[in-house]
């Protein structure tokens, strides 16, 4: 498939300087006040619901700009640019892969049968399948990640060999102009999830090609990661900001969405970012495992795509890759209080 690789050698920089002393504290308080991030234009992300929630106690989120791309996002969170930062279990593989000090401690988003990411092509369009997608173009948001290991992985299940998928053009595109740019047959299929392709079918004049939870079933897509000298240095912060956000997953799974979209808007609307809140009616799903817990199929899921280059040998070491330890929903934790 041609594509344009991600950046990940500048997230392999290891970061010297850094202390490797745990901070000392009270128990149970923060050792970090303050969390920087980048957060999702017109969209509310899970920590950002969780801080409104009240969930992070004392800690507080600094937002310092927008991200379309969870390669950057993690690249940001290994350099120290930025405190925490999301993005597909197979760039987070890369990264480590690559010597990034990081680790996945809660996944944040996923696909079911209400939110996935879905491959559209025009109603007039003649593509209908997978063999049809030689010599076309392909959007997505970003190399290397989530969109191109499930449109990889469908292409190679529907019988493609690698030398056709090579054929396949991925074309890079910030997910807002996806639709428009398929709409001006600037691409020939786009990639579309959450509130973006809800939008796009309600305006009709596009069809799915195949989604990816027809190819593979529901499954959690990505996690949240920390660099590993945060979590050594800050671990009550570290657990503050877990048990936030898997408690924000929680109260979307069990809340009426009337009361999600309700509550979406208003920090939204709050926050002052000259963002549009239309889409938002669109929301339908978390799409992800109880607490966001994180297990070993999130990662060898994406294996055989990730052999193409992108790890050494055969299989996944998962032990470097992930910790349940600071989630409150893990088996072994007690029980958890709103």
């Amino acid at each position: 498939m041609k594509k344009t690789l991600p950046l990940l050698a500048a997230a392999a920089v290891l970061l010297a300087g850094c202390t490797s002393a745990t901070a000392t504290g009270a128990p149970g308080q923060p050792e970090k006040l303050e969390l920087r991030y980048q957060g999702s234009a017109n969209s509310v992300t899970l920590p950002e619901l969780a801080e409104d929630l009240g969930y992070f106690g004392p800690v507080k989120l600094k937002w310092v700009g927008n991200t379309i791309s969870g390669p950057q996002d993690i690249q940001s969170a290994a350099t120290d640019q930025t405190d925490f930062g999301g993005a597909f279990t197979g760039a987070v593989v890369k990264l480590v892969e690559a010597g990034a000090p990081v680790k996945a401690v809660v996944n944040y988003y996923g696909s079911d049968d209400k939110a996935f990411i879905g491959y559209y092509t025009k109603e007039d369009s003649p593509i209908r399948t997978a063999r049809d997608l030689i010599g076309k173009k392909v959007g997505v948001n970003t190399a290397g990640a989530n969109l191109e290991a499930a449109l990889d992985t469908w292409l190679k299940k529907q019988g493609l060999s690698d030398d056709e998928i090579k054929q396949v053009q991925l074309v890079v595109i910030p997910p807002i102009n996806a639709e428009q740019a398929l709409r001006n047959g600037q691409l020939d299929v786009v990639a579309l999830q959450g509130i973006l392709q809800d939008h796009a079918v309600a305006a009709g004049g596009v069809r799915s090609l195949f989604s990816d939870v027809q190819a593979f079933g529901p499954y959690n897509g990505g996690p949240y990661v920390l660099r590993t000298d945060f979590i050594k240095k800050y671990p009550e912060t570290t657990k503050i900001f877990v048990s936030g956000v898997a408690k924000a997953i929680e109260w979307e799974r069990t809340t009426p969405r009337e009361q999600v979209i309700a509550r979406f808007t208003k920090i939204i609307q709050a926050r002052g970012r000259n963002e549009n809140t239309d889409t938002l009616k669109y929301w339908k799903s978390v799409g992800i495992t109880r607490g966001g817990l994180i297990s070993d199929r999130d990662y060898t899921l994406w294996e055989p795509w990730l052999k193409q280059g992108y790890i050494k040998g055969d299989r996944i070491d998962t032990s470097k890759l992930y910790t349940n330890e600071f989630n409150p929903y893990r088996a072994d934790a007690p029980a958890v209080t709103k």
